[in-house]
C-alpha cells in the first residue's frame, strides 16, 4: 500500500467498526428487554410479548451487524470516538423505544422515542400521565433505560469490551463523560470503567434495599432507586414520592439523588478509605456549601411567606428540592406549588449548574462555575492592573488557558443551545413560556415541566415536531454539546 493510500485509509472514518460495535450494543440492549419481559410474565401481563418481541428484533439485529459485518480495521481514533458515542444514544433510543409501540399503553413514533431519549438521558420528561396505569414491565423498562444511561451507555461498553481499550476507548470516554478534565482512576480505561460501575450497582443496591425498608414494595423500590441514583427520576406513581406520604422515603431518596450528583471517582476513592479525595476537592466543598446556602435561603423564605406547618416544611421538603433539582432528577416536593414565583427563580441557576462532573447529574456542572467565577474574578483584576499575571487554579492545579477557553466556550454554547431551542419550539406553535422553559429543561437534563414550576403547561403542550426538537436538546445536554455539535463541522467528516 503506497503512502498516500494510507494516508487516505487513516482520514477515513471507520464505518464497519462502528456499526461492528453497535452490534454488540444492540444485543445488551436486547438482553436488557427481556427482565422486563419475565417480569410481566410473573404478574401475568400481556406486555410480556412486546418486550419479547422487541428483544428478539433488537439482538437479532445485533446479531447480524456482527455475523456480517467485517471490518479490515478495528483501530478507531478521535473522530470515530465522537460519532460512536452521539449514535448509540440515538440507535438504543430508537430501538428502546419498540416497546412504546406494541404494549398496552402504546405511543405513536413520535411519542415513543420522546419517552426512550427522556429515558436514556436521564431527563425524565414523560408522555405516560399517570404511570399507576402501566404495566410492571413498562414501569420497570422506564427505570432501567435511565439506569443504563445514568453512568452512560458508552462507559457501560468500556466496562463489559474491554478489547475497545485499544480501539478508541479514551476517546469515547471523554466524549461521554461530563466535565472538564477527565482524570483515569485505574491504569487502563476498562479498569476506570468496571470501578465506576461497581460504584454505581453499589449505590443501587444500597437505595433500593432502604426503600424497601420503609413503605415501598420490592418492585417500587428498584424502580425508584434506578430512578434516584440515575439523578433520572421516573416513578411509578403519580404523586411520586408523595403517594407514600414517607418522611422516610424522602430522606432516602435525598440522600442517594446527592451520591448521584458527586462525582463517582470521589465516591470510588472513599470506598477504599481514601476520604481526603473529597475532603480537599473544591468541586465538592462547593456542591455542599451550596446546598447549605439554599437551604438557608429557603428556611428564611418558607418561614416568611408561606409559614410553617409541620418541621419537614423548613427541613426535609426545601432539602429535597434543593437537592433534587441540582442533581437534575427532576423529583417534586409536596410542598413546592406553595412557595411561589421566587423559589421558581432560585430553581433555574441551581438547575444550570447542576452538581459535580463525572456524575449522573445534568446541567453545566459546578466545576465549570468554579472555572468561571475566577476567570471573571482575574479578568477584573487585569482591568484594573493590565501587567499582572493571572491564573486559574483547581484543586491546586493550574489550568491550561486552552482549557479555561473551552470552558467559557462551552457555557456560551450552552446558553445558544437553549436559546435556538426555545425558539424554534415556539415557532412549531408551542407556547413561549413553554417553549422556553421545555428547552432549558431538556438540555440540562432537568425534566421539570412548567406546569410543576406553576409557570406553564406540561409536555402535552408542546407539539409533535417540538418533541422531537425536545429530543435532540435532550441529547445535546447529555453529551455536553461539544460531542454532538461537532458533527455538524464539515472539517469533521472531510478530514
Amino acid at each position: 500500500m503506497s503512502s498516500a493510500s494510507r494516508i487516505i485509509e487513516r482520514r477515513t472514518i471507520n464505518m464497519p467498526m462502528l456499526v461492528k460495535v453497535i452490534g454488540w450494543l444492540l444485543l445488551i440492549e436486547g438482553g436488557f428487554m427481556l427482565i422486563p419481559a419475565v417480569v410481566s410474565l410473573a404478574y401475568s401481563e400481556p406486555d410480556w410479548i412486546a418486550f419479547g418481541a422487541s428483544s428478539l428484533l433488537t439482538l437479532g439485529v445485533g446479531y447480524s451487524f456482527n455475523r456480517f459485518i467485517r471490518p479490515e480495521r478495528t483501530s478507531m481514533g478521535k473522530r470515530e470516538g465522537f460519532l460512536l458515542t452521539a449514535l448509540v444514544w440515538v440507535v438504543f433510543s430508537a430501538f428502546g423505544m419498540l416497546p412504546f409501540l406494541v404494549c398496552s399503553s402504546r405511543l405513536d413514533v413520535t411519542d415513543a422515542f420522546f419517552e426512550a431519549m427522556a429515558g436514556f438521558t436521564t431527563t425524565g420528561f414523560t408522555i405516560f400521565p399517570d404511570p399507576d396505569d402501566l404495566s410492571h414491565g413498562v414501569n420497570l423498562w422506564r427505570g432501567m433505560m435511565q439506569w443504563i444511561g445514568g453512568l452512560g451507555i458508552i462507559l457501560f461498553t468500556l466496562a463489559v469490551l474491554p478489547m475497545l481499550d485499544h480501539s478508541g476507548g479514551m476517546q469515547m470516554f471523554n466524549a461521554e463523560v461530563t466535565g472538564i478534565t477527565h482524570d483515569k482512576i485505574r491504569p487502563r480505561i476498562s479498569q476506570t470503567a468496571k470501578s465506576l460501575w461497581m460504584v454505581y450497582v453499589a449505590l443501587t443496591v444500597a437505595c433500593t434495599a432502604m426503600l424497601w425498608m420503609g413503605p415501598m414494595s420490592l418492585f417500587d423500590s428498584i424502580c425508584h432507586a434506578m430512578g434516584t441514583v440515575s439523578t433520572g427520576g421516573f416513578t411509578t406513581k403519580a404523586d411520586g414520592p408523595a403517594y407514600w406520604g414517607s418522611t422516610y422515603v424522602y430522606l432516602v431518596i435525598t440522600a442517594f439523588m446527592f451520591l448521584g450528583g458527586a462525582n463517582f471517582s470521589l465516591i470510588f476513592f472513599c470506598s477504599i478509605g481514601r476520604f481526603f479525595k473529597a475532603r480537599e476537592n473544591v468541586t465538592m466543598r462547593a456542591y455542599v456549601g451550596i446546598i447549605v446556602s439554599m437551604m438557608l435561603v429557603f428556611i428564611i423564605f418558607i418561614a416568611l411567606r408561606t409559614g410553617v406547618n409541620g418541621w419537614e416544611d423548613i427541613s426535609v421538603y426545601p432539602l429535597f428540592q434543593i437537592v433534587g433539582v441540582m442533581t437534575s432528577t427532576g423529583y417534586c416536593a409536596p410542598t413546592m406549588h406553595l412557595w411561589g414565583a421566587w423559589a421558581s427563580a432560585l430553581f433555574v441557576p441551581l438547575a444550570f449548574f447542576g452538581a459535580c462532573a463525572g456524575s449522573t447529574s445534568g446541567g453545566a456542572k459546578i466545576d465549570r462555575l468554579i472555572v468561571l467565577a475566577k476567570y471573571l474574578r482575574n479578568t477584573i483584576k487585569k482591568a484594573l492592573q493590565p501587567n499582572n499575571v493571572t491564573t486559574v487554579k483547581i484543586d491546586g492545579k493550574v489550568l491550561a488557558p486552552e482549557t479555561v477557553d473551552k470552558t467559557i466556550a462551552f457555557l456560551s454554547l450552552y446558553c445558544a443551545v437553549i436559546g435556538t431551542g426555545g425558539i424554534l419550539i415556539s415557532c412549531l406553535g408551542s407556547p413561549m413560556v413553554d417553549a422556553f422553559y421545555s428547552a432549558f429543561s431538556a438540555v440540562t437534563n432537568l425534566g421539570m415541566t412548567a406546569d410543576a414550576m406553576g409557570i406553564g403547561s406540561g409536555i402535552s403542550d408542546i407539539t409533535s415536531c417540538g418533541r422531537w426538537v425536545l429530543a435532540a436538546l435532550m441529547l445535546t445536554g447529555r453529551l455536553e454539546v461539544f460531542t454532538v455539535l461537532i458533527l455538524f463541522n464539515p472539517n469533521f467528516w472531510h478530514r
